[in-house]
């Protein structure tokens, strides 16, 4: 990427943030740490905006930086596991915000499905389902082969069917006909 190029991403940037916004905070599961993830990331990807590749799409290169940035946070330092309820309602603000519409209750069961599933399964369905990256770029953007996302989507995927399953299993054996429901 020339400077001229490098020059456009600081132009793309605000555009890109809102997305940038809501992929931070549901990979760091907590308003703090994203907040301080997206500076860090923001500021990593203006400083190496000359390493953009060619063809390379500008929000994919971030994504990877923020998951890059959030990694390496990780590492640095220990962080107590956070509780699905500890995050609910930031990542359920940030899910509607994001998309502009009503939460109802099928949303909040998809949030927390996604939200149990195993972290690398997490972020491959995030990139993928929510983001809407292809399995190509979310391969580039958590740095494995194409067919190790695919093997993580397919089995995000078998897991919340899986638990949507076992709930309409529950359902059906806790109705009683003729029992009136309201």
């Amino acid at each position: 990427m020339s400077t001229a190029d490098a020059g456009k991403l600081h132009s793309l940037l605000p555009g890109m943030l809102p997305r940038l916004w809501a992929f931070s905070i549901r990979l760091c599961r907590n308003r703090h740490d994203a907040e301080r993830v997206l500076q860090r990331a923001c500021a990593r990807g203006l400083e190496r905006a000359d390493q953009l590749e060619p063809g390379t799409a500008p929000l994919s290169w971030m994504f990877s930086i923020i998951h890059s940035t959030w990694t390496d946070e990780l590492r640095t330092r220990k962080l107590p596991d956070r509780s699905i309820m500890e995050c609910a309602n930031d990542l359920q603000e940030t899910v509607r915000d994001s998309r502009e519409r009503d939460s109802g209750d099928g949303l909040d069961l998809i949030i927390a499905a996604v939200e149990r599933l195993p972290e690398a399964q997490r972020i491959v369905m995030l990139l993928v389902a929510v983001e809407g990256l292809s399995c190509s770029q979310a391969a580039d953007v958590v740095g494995v082969p194409i067919g190790t996302v695919m093997s993580r989507l397919l089995r995000a995927r078998q897991t919340i069917g899986a638990q949507f399953m076992q709930s309409a299993t529950a359902d059906a054996r806790s109705f009683t006909p003729g029992r009136a429901t309201r």
